[in-house]
């Protein structure tokens, strides 16, 4: 199994929420975050004064995917995602040694 963690522009969520449930993904959990790459912020004006944004709103996602859903994934969260400039995000892969859902108890992809 696989972890997916995604770090996306807001506006982007509902897309690609939407794409990872077209290709049968259904559990995702939703981070509102900041941060900051490339972009490394922006200037605002307040009231006169000028003020540096270092920090930009991004949402993270979090999936929990068998292996051969890992491509299919992927490549939904990035077509969605994409908007084409800077900020658009990153996609990060980790393998996950196991998993179990706490209700029932059971483990692996099942608990998935």
């Amino acid at each position: 199994m696989k972890k997916i963690e995604a770090i996306i522009k807001p506006f982007k969520l509902d897309e690609v929420k939407d794409a990872l449930h077209e290709i049968g993904l259904q559990g995702l959990t939703v981070v509102e975050a900041k941060g900051f790459g490339r972009q490394k912020g922006h200037t605002e004006l307040y009231r006169g004064a000028e003020y540096v944004v270092d920090f930009l709103p991004k949402v993270k996602i979090e999936v929990i995917c068998a292996d051969d859903m890992l491509d299919r994934a992927v490549e939904a969260i990035q077509a969605a995602a994409r908007t084409g400039r800077i900020g658009d995000g990153k996609i990060f892969i980790s393998d996950i040694q196991e998993v179990i859902r706490i209700r029932t108890g059971e483990r692996g992809e099942e608990a998935v």
